[in-house]
């Protein structure tokens, strides 16, 4: 009924992936489940121009090339999403949507992180209908129309600058005075005549008409404004996809996942690594590295019995 392995690791974004080639070249049976699209947020990512290797790729790009190495170490890839985890004394079993469970000695956690949600009227009923979470999704539906954005962090202004290629215009919508993003970044935006920045604005309601937004209300300054835009694509940070742990009390109370420096989580034989820990950079070539770490952690721990 179960499927055994020596470590199992929930998620195939990066660090997971990592972790996963890390396992399989060390001669231990392992699989990797993940709910969506090996590459996780990488998917979504329109394009990199800082992880070593490459100068500029998509994020689908290289998602498929870490997609190959996965197929070409025959690791095992199962398509479906945890929905729990059971700590036994020998091993770990978790129970997957499918209704099917797996059975490992060890697991390595690399669920990542979601978009978080402007929570505002009008948000959840235009979802998919001119609010979206990914331009490179998305972004081919608006040619040539005008479009907003909001955050202004540096997936804000990197997401800014591959929609201005597509769109009319792109309206940064920047809650403080200032935006936060790299120096480069603000530089390649201020090059681009079809982007303009909204400082000290907040959004107060996505106005629809037929079914689809016609209009984002904002208030600047105190004084409110209606911006008319055919899409609203939200950048406002991630939150971790931690909700099937909670049994487990290895988060912390955001929800990231407690891990010592070896990746090791309280619970013995459980690791994380990737965006899901808690850190001051959530980058890919930091996920990365918490992928090879977690899993060089766990393979010293499994052939030392």
């Amino acid at each position: 009924m179960k499927n055994i392995y020596d470590v199992a690791i929930v998620g195939a974004g990066p660090a997971g992936i990592t972790a996963a080639i890390y396992i399989k070249r060390a001669n231990l049976n392992c699989c990797i489940i993940e709910k969506e699209m090996p590459g996780g947020e990488l998917n979504k990512t329109s394009t990199v121009e800082n992880y070593p290797g490459f100068v500029k790729i998509t994020g689908p790009d290289l998602a498929e090339h870490f997609t190959e190495q996965l197929d070409s170490l025959k690791i095992k890839q199962i398509f479906s999403e945890v929905v729990s985890i059971k700590n036994n004394k020998k091993s770990k079993i978790l129970t997957l949507k499918n209704g099917n469970k797996i059975e490992a000695k060890k697991i390595i956690l690399a669920v990542g992180r979601t978009p978080k949600k402007l929570e505002k009227d009008g948000s959840n009923t235009l979802e998919g209908k001119g609010i979206s979470f990914c331009s490179l999704c998305d972004g081919n539906l608006y040619k040539n129309e005008d479009v907003s954005i909001v955050g202004a962090g540096n997936s804000a202004l990197e997401e800014s600058l591959y929609l201005s290629d597509i769109c009319k215009t792109v309206t940064i919508l920047c809650r403080s005075n200032k935006v936060k993003g790299d120096k480069i970044l603000i530089n390649k935006i201020k090059e681009k005549e079809n982007i303009k920045i909204i400082k000290n604005a907040t959004v107060e309601k996505f106005n629809e008409e037929n079914g689809v937004l016609k209009s984002v209300t904002l208030k600047v300054k105190e004084k409110e404004k209606e911006l008319p835009t055919k899409a609203c694509f939200i950048f406002i940070g991630y939150e971790p996809d931690t909700n099937f742990l909670k049994n487990l009390e290895i988060l912390d109370e955001k929800g990231y996942i407690i891990v010592d420096q070896q990746r090791k989580t309280p619970i013995e034989g459980i690791y994380a690594a990737g965006d899901v820990v808690k850190k001051d950079a959530f980058q890919l070539v930091t996920a990365t590295a918490d992928g090879a770490l977690a899993a060089v952690t766990c393979i010293k721990e499994i052939k030392e019995v």
